[in-house]
């Protein structure tokens, strides 16, 4: 289990979606779960960085990671078996502006249609967090966004949240390019907008049949 777990952190970290000490991950096994502990390196796990806690709250959780709460309320509310809680980059900073991440590349929108940005008093280790995540994501597997903080994946398995995680990335890069290119475009004029603003040197009620009347009477 733990060759598994340091494989995914190391993908983790090579692809950008942690730092060196940042992010943690747990499977599910019966009524416990696996998690990292607090401040490992997830690309470098050793076995102690693994600890094995309830998946109830109460008593001593051995210095598991501290987002462990946030860990506890999705088991408890969805049938996954892996999260995986990330930070990538491109994704939060677009979570600090929007209240859904809706991807515009192929591969994240057959992925996920949308994926919600939770807003709380309190983004790191928090039971609201905790409390609102869960709901805001439906199925076996999803993703959700802490604004300006961090992400949650889970899954049937550690890859599977690892490959969520990713793809969030990847469709936030896409999104945030694709706004670059449309905004540095200047919008046409249309020509009526281009004419406002401007009388007609022709008085009202006049009109060109008119004036061809004239040169035949002339």
């Amino acid at each position: 289990m733990i060759e598994e777990f340091s494989l995914i952190g190391e993908t983790m970290l090579v692809s950008g979606l942690i730092g060196t000490h940042g992010g943690s991950m747990s499977v599910r096994r019966g009524n416990n779960l696996l998690i990292t502990r607090e401040g490992a390196m997830l690309s470098a796990l050793k076995g102690d960085d693994v600890i094995e806690v309830p998946l109830e709250s109460g008593g001593d959780d051995g210095g598991a990671s501290r987002e462990l709460v946030v860990h506890r309320a999705i088991y408890k509310n969805h049938k996954a078996n892996a999260v995986i809680q990330a930070f990538p980059p491109e994704a939060i900073a677009i979570s600090i502006s929007d209240s859904k991440l809706v991807p515009q590349d192929a591969v994240g929108q057959s992925l996920f249609r949308g994926v919600p940005v939770v807003r709380a008093g309190r983004a790191i280790a928090s039971d609201d967090v905790a409390r609102i995540l869960p709901g805001l994501v439906s199925g076996t597997n999803g993703v959700a966004l802490v604004k300006g903080y961090c992400s949650f994946a889970f899954g049937k398995d550690l890859n599977e949240a690892c490959k969520l995680s990713s793809a969030l990335e990847i469709s936030s890069k896409v999104l945030i390019a694709s706004r670059s290119t449309s905004g540095g475009r200047e919008r046409p004029q249309r020509p009526q907008q281009q004419h406002q603003g401007r009388r007609s040197a022709i008085p009202p009620g006049i009109g060109v049949m008119d004036r061809s009347r004239n040169r035949r009477r002339r």
